[in-house]
């Protein structure tokens, strides 16, 4: 009986934790839709922009990239196309395997980041904020 119980706990937090992971995506998407981004687009930016601080103009793998937003790689790589045609990254062939697509962040790309950053980290504040009071 005592197993039963803790079976059961394992899955109701399991399914608290997907619960939380589905409102913070809505929210997220709903308060980065009024700036042309998904929550997925912005992770990808967000992904490239930490990448670029960290050694000043960094490119990622698509493989590299699709492991770090947690996409498969033909969903990532339409996310990709969508966002090179806005003007916000860019893509070019990977010189150590020329069989690679590398991805990087424009200008653009890096003010629109700038721009929905603080949005973005206001709800993971707010909806992890919130998870934490219950």
């Amino acid at each position: 009986m005592a197993a039963k119980k803790s079976e059961r706990a394992l899955v109701n937090e399991w399914r608290d934790v997907l619960a939380l992971h589905a409102r913070t995506m809505c929210e997220l998407d709903r308060e980065l839709h009024r700036h042309g981004l998904g929550a997925s687009d912005f992770e990808v930016l967000d992904v490239l922009a930490e990448g670029a601080a960290e050694d000043g103009g960094c490119s990622y793998r698509v493989q590299e990239l699709a492991s770090r937003v947690h996409l498969s790689q033909s969903a990532l790589s339409r996310l990709i196309a969508r966002l090179e045609k806005e003007g916000l990254v860019s893509r070019g062939m990977c010189s150590e395997d020329r069989r690679g697509v590398r991805v990087v962040l424009t200008d653009k790309g890096r003010e629109r980041h700038a721009e929905v950053q603080p949005l973005q980290r206001a709800v993971l504040s707010r909806m992890l904020t919130d998870r934490a009071a219950h």
